[in-house]
């Protein structure tokens, strides 16, 4: 079954936050664990992913932090959730299997490619921007 745990979560939303911030500058890590009141250590094991994912780079040291390794616009909402969550099929291979025995095989292959179709259309930018219009405001650092 397809849930997005809160890391995956927390995950669009850090990667959310650094979108907003001077592409130059990087972001340290206590700051963004005082923003959003996350332990530094369950950040960084986040933020350890996304950086293994080649999502973001992160500089160690008094200027250092984490920082998008390329612009808002390219990067998908999906690439974020599956560094994080893996595959992103409404199903695991072992209940895809016990499925094909009860039927409706192509509903469900469709409803997996709509979610997929839709995590993979959704850009960060414009889950930042979402956020701008909702807040009002920007929080650039």
């Amino acid at each position: 079954m397809l849930k997005i745990s809160t890391r995956g979560q927390y995950a669009l939303l850090i990667m959310t936050e650094l979108a907003e911030q001077d592409p130059e500058k990087y972001v340290p890590l206590k700051l963004l664990s005082h923003r959003h009141n996350l332990s530094v250590k369950y950040l960084e094991q986040i933020l350890v992913q996304l950086s293994k994912s080649g999502l973001v780079s992160g500089l160690r040291g008094n200027n250092g932090g984490y920082r998008l390794s390329r612009r808002p616009e390219e990067y998908t909402v999906g690439e974020i959730l599956r560094a994080l969550e893996g595959d992103l099929t409404p199903f695991s291979k072992t209940e895809s299997n016990s499925l094909s025995s009860v039927g409706n095989d192509a509903f469900w292959k469709d409803f997996g490619d709509l979610i997929n179709h839709y995590v993979d259309s959704v850009t960060l930018e414009e889950v930042a921007q979402k956020n701008r219009d909702f807040t009002g405001f920007d929080y650039c650092i």
